[in-house]
């Protein structure tokens, strides 16, 4: 079974390359995606926006032979939840790595433009609870991996018609467990409405920070393969 793994914003597929081998091992294909746009300059990323990233998932479902299994951490949870929407029959399992299905017409944030596109900020930016476990070590030797990408796509409202709930779905929560992860949603106007939509959804607390495919990438893996079954 093809596993398509979606970054999250300023990542691309070698961000994933720590976490293939669990996969691997468990007998699944995973495919990295690198999303149009990313690490381009303004003048060829101007016109990209989260649908074509959306778009650019939707077209590795289609050249699939059988259903997929899309996992999407960060901000790459809106590109796949919106691939799932267009192609709900097509799709086993949405996994979500430390993030929530986006309600219809929510977008990812708001970021800092610098000449035309959103570089990485740096991993003082996040807060400690996102990056606590990620080492200096760590730190420097994945910040190289980092890249910008297009102004538009973390503003760009998800598009979303209504199939996606049938499709089955996991959260791998960094570190929050189903309660703590419920009780936030709580709060969260729309997102606890989508969350509750859901016809099936499995919770798992990694414990881990907000890269967990840096920090924990074996674990990961080993969450995603039995998640994908």
């Amino acid at each position: 079974m093809n596993i398509i793994l979606v970054p999250g914003l300023w990542l691309d597929a070698s961000s994933w390359d720590d976490v293939v081998p669990a996969l691997e091992a468990a007998g699944l294909h995973p495919v990295p995606v690198t999303l149009p746009g990313v690490g381009e300059p303004a003048e060829t990323s101007a016109g990209i926006g989260m649908s074509e990233w959306v778009d650019a998932v939707v077209q590795q479902i289609d050249a699939a032979s059988e259903p997929v299994v899309l996992v999407g951490h960060s901000g790459g949870g809106n590109v796949v939840w919106g691939a799932a929407d267009a192609r709900a029959d097509r799709v086993a399992r949405v996994i979500f790595v430390d993030t929530v299905p986006p309600p219809p017409e929510s977008s990812i944030s708001e970021f800092a433009l610098v000449d035309g596109v959103i570089p990485f900020p740096g991993w003082d930016f996040f807060p400690d609870q996102d990056v606590y476990d990620l080492d200096e070590q760590t730190r420097a030797r994945t910040l190289p991996l980092t890249r910008s990408v297009p102004a538009h796509v973390p503003t760009e409202p998800i598009q979303l018609s209504g199939a996606r709930h049938t499709v089955p779905v996991t959260m791998l929560m960094g570190g929050m467990s189903a309660e703590e992860l419920e009780s936030e949603l709580d709060q969260w106007g729309a997102y606890g409405d989508e969350y509750r939509a859901l016809r099936d959804v499995t919770v798992t607390k990694v414990g881990s920070g907000h890269w967990p495919q840096f920090s924990q990438p074996r674990r990961l893996g080993e969450l995603i393969a039995a998640a994908a079954g």
